[in-house]
């Protein structure tokens, strides 16, 4: 097991026994694809059963993109983007001197933000991913459009044809339509994957590759996950363990909140990522805790003082690393004027660990705050991408647990109704 659901700091009791019934009638619903949502349960055997033609495309474009471009523009949002971000920045880090740039377009509508972007893109060699399977997405479509004219009144058309690389759907729509007339390579979001469930698709993975992450790693760690989720069981099933915690604490103890807790600041996307996975799964016919995040110790001086004496209203989970990338010591100061010698010679990793471990105990035996810790060792590219599926599929049983369909958003259609009949767009 690469990752291990740690109960000893939750504060309330959990019977594991009482569920193990209903678990195991969930898992039958989810393996023989009977449940609610069961046309978008692709991501269950997409680890062994991926496209392999397809992925060495991926490959093969990733290294071109690398080769030729000093930019990729990831352009989309939500789940065509989220993924790939999440694991570019938890991989590779969040600094721009990394060849080649990633930066986030289409998923923001803020005139501010576009512009600036445009302007740093001006003069720079970049390619585009637009990702969307309608290709008629508000935001991710109207990025698109400006990337792709700046491209074709700066480098022509034809040089614009080779930078764009549109990932949609596999037989229509707008996106589509589009790529084959202008002869854009194309890679397949499936039918049977939903957005927020599709990081391991092409939809996370051609970023990913282009940032020179192993993608085939990736895959052979989610393959891993699925062999572990398999069985049922609570005493082995760590997936499900955290799901069986997640709905306990909604249901029995009436927690509304579940604070994802990382140390490490390149893991804010993985959060994002996170709150998407779950929000949108679980947040239906007014049940559903809210996913929120937090970067320790950096928000401990933020929200601290409200996870440790305010309403009890919230539960964290840590993911927890036991081991650390790297590796700096505090150096020794002959004034000593800000008292810190006693960590001379001390590793950063070692202290983190010690704000970690002072952290859950004030939290839970003194803020009397739960808290389920998430161990991994390291971050790497297999580990992530066990991570993903472990996630997907915790997630699943979680809302199955809620009673509501884990792969449907209907609320995210309101905001669009509206907008959309402000805007005046025909129909609405």
């Amino acid at each position: 097991m690469i990752i291990e659901t740690k109960t000893e700091h939750l504060v309330d009791h959990i019977d594991f026994a009482k569920y193990q019934t209903r678990v195991n009638e969930i898992n039958d619903m989810i393996v023989n694809k009977t449940g609610l949502g069961n046309d978008f349960l692709g991501w269950l055997d997409w680890p062994i059963n991926y496209d392999k033609e397809e992925l060495a495309r991926i490959k093969k474009a990733g290294q071109y993109i690398r080769d030729n471009y000093d930019i990729l523009v990831v352009c989309g949002i939500g789940g065509s983007y989220l993924g790939a971000r999440a694991a570019i920045e938890a991989l590779r880090g969040t600094f721009r001197s990394n060849k080649p740039e990633i930066i986030y377009l289409g998923q923001s509508l803020d005139p501010t933000y576009i512009q600036e972007n445009m302007e740093y893109l001006q003069d720079k060699k970049f390619a585009i991913n637009v990702i969307s399977k309608s290709g008629t997405t508000t935001e991710t479509s109207v990025s698109f459009r400006l990337l792709r004219n700046l491209l074709e009144k700066r480098d022509g058309v034809e040089a614009a044809r080779k930078a764009i690389f549109a990932t949609t759907d596999k037989a229509r729509g707008a996106l589509y339509t589009l790529s084959v007339q202008e002869g854009y390579e194309r890679f397949v979001i499936p039918d049977d994957i939903g957005g927020r469930y599709s990081v391991l698709t092409a939809v996370g993975l051609l970023p990913i590759a282009a940032a020179g992450i192993d993608v085939d790693e990736m895959l052979a760690g989610a393959a891993e996950a699925r062999l572990d989720t398999m069985n049922p069981d609570l005493n082995v099933n760590e997936a499900y363990k955290y799901a069986v915690i997640r709905h306990a604490l909604w249901s029995e103890y009436q927690k509304q909140v579940e604070f994802f807790i990382t140390y490490v600041p390149s893991f804010v996307q993985l959060g994002e990522w996170w709150k998407q996975l779950f929000g949108e799964s679980e947040g239906k016919e007014g049940k559903g805790l809210l996913p929120d995040s937090a970067t320790f110790t950096t928000d401990l001086h933020s929200l601290g003082q409200f996870i440790q004496q305010g309403s009890h209203c919230f539960f964290e989970t840590t993911l927890h690393l036991t081991h650390h990338r790297h590796w700096i010591k505090v150096p020794t100061d002959e004034q000593d004027l800000d008292h810190l010698n006693f960590l001379a010679g001390m590793g950063l990793g070692s202290i983190q660990d010690k704000a970690y471990e002072g952290t859950i105990e004030a939290h839970t035996k003194v803020g009397k705050n739960n808290n389920v810790v998430l161990e991994l060792e390291r971050m790497s590219a297999h580990n992530l991408g066990y991570l993903f599926y472990w996630f997907e599929k915790s997630c699943a049983m979680s809302a199955y647990l809620n009673g509501v369909n884990p792969f449907d958003q209907p609320g995210v259609e309101v905001y669009k109704r509206n907008m959309f009949h402000l805007l005046g767009k025909p129909g609405y």
